[in-house]
């Protein structure tokens, strides 16, 4: 069948849309008709040159949430008609990580680097040449053939539009907060970042019982916004931040920091090291450029005052766990979902969105199908 697709053809470059060929799903793997796609940062850094993109032409999005169309053979886990969330990582449920409920860090997660399939061939094709689909899924296009391992039912009374969220961005954030600082009632948290993630992030200190969330962002907009989520503070820096939190702590600093910036740098967690207090963590989430290496810290610090530098890699959950989770929150009116959507976008409209984003006017767009 075909679809209409994003695709980079070259890095950096732009996303152009165009028309794919899909083939059917093969052992273990689902026809997804894609409702909505998130348009995350992590996807950006493919078109602008950060990561490191080893097939092209490349079909981005990993942030979605559609209807099962069809099932290849050998399939149990999903059904035609299940709307289902695609977590860009898949659970094999039979590694190490799996096996101990970590399932955000199965092995699987290896493979998504070549965009192929599972059995490393592809299912989506251009000009007679293979596609690369970002981490399985693809969410670039309406339709995509994915691992049945990267589908999560979800009710199906939950709007596609908002769950699509849950693919990638809310859990993100949300987790690290929850679990990557393991914020504790009373805490004071710094969230570095208050994009699509970072506002997650405030989502979630907040849930946690953090007494103070100081959001730190230089935009404007981004502020104001994080202050309906849950922040107790906005400032236009991470000095500022520092400063608050060690007003309020006679001193020590923040017990937490979690770095949600665009693109991340050393010097982003070496700041945020100088903000917590003895004991703190800084929760790193936030994607570096490739090649990136150095922190500059102050060594010292870490045997002396026992702080921690935690990475966080979707929330520190397993999404099979997570997705009906977060759900529950949804619908429960404790996660706010629907007010994270800014714009909506057509796929023709991808790269305007992708401007949008750099410009820090959405905290989150999203690419509508239907």
């Amino acid at each position: 069948m075909r679809s209409k697709a994003a695709l980079l053809r070259e890095v950096p470059g732009k996303w152009e849309v165009t028309d794919v060929e899909i083939d059917d799903p093969r052992e273990r793997e689902v026809l997804v008709h894609f409702h909505a796609t998130g348009l995350c940062h992590s996807d950006d850094h493919h078109a602008t040159g950060d990561d490191n993109t080893q097939h092209l032409p490349y079909c981005g999005g990993h942030e979605g949430a559609g209807v099962v169309e069809a099932v290849g053979p050998g399939v149990t886990l999903v059904k035609p008609g299940d709307h289902v969330v695609t977590p860009f990582i898949p659970g094999c449920g039979r590694c190490r990580w799996c096996a101990s409920g970590r399932q955000n860090l199965c092995d699987l997660g290896a493979l998504i680097p070549a965009g192929a399939q599972l059995d490393g061939t592809y299912r989506m094709h251009v000009d007679g040449n293979d596609v690369a689909q970002a981490a399985f899924v693809g969410t670039f296009s309406e339709w995509s053939v994915v691992p049945e391992l990267c589908c999560v039912p979800i009710p199906q009374d939950i709007p596609l539009l908002t769950a699509a969220l849950i693919g990638c961005g809310v859990p993100t954030g949300w987790g690290s907060a929850v679990n990557g600082g393991q914020v504790k009632p009373g805490d004071v948290v710094i969230v570095m970042g208050t994009g699509g993630v970072g506002m997650n992030a405030v989502q979630g200190a907040s849930h946690a019982g953090a007494a103070r969330v100081i959001a730190a962002d230089p935009i404007e907009f981004r502020r104001t916004s994080a202050l309906k989520f849950g922040a107790t503070d906005a400032v236009a820096d991470i000095h500022e931040a520092t400063e608050l939190a060690r007003s309020l702590t006679n001193g020590q600093g923040a017990d937490v920091a979690i770095v949600t910036v665009g693109i991340l740098d050393g010097t982003h967690v070496g700041q945020a090291f100088e903000a917590i207090c003895k004991g703190g963590t800084v929760v790193v989430t936030a994607i570096p450029p490739k090649n990136a290496n150095s922190i500059p810290l102050d060594l010292g610090m870490l045997p002396s005052y026992q702080k921690r530098i935690q990475g966080c890699l979707y929330g520190g959950m397993s999404p099979v766990e997570a997705v009906p989770r977060l759900l529950g929150l949804y619908r429960e009116g404790r996660l706010k979902l629907d007010e994270l959507i800014t714009r909506t976008f057509t796929l023709d409209e991808i790269n305007l969105g992708y401007e949008e984003m750099h410009a820090g006017t959405t905290l989150r767009g999203i690419i509508s199908y239907v």
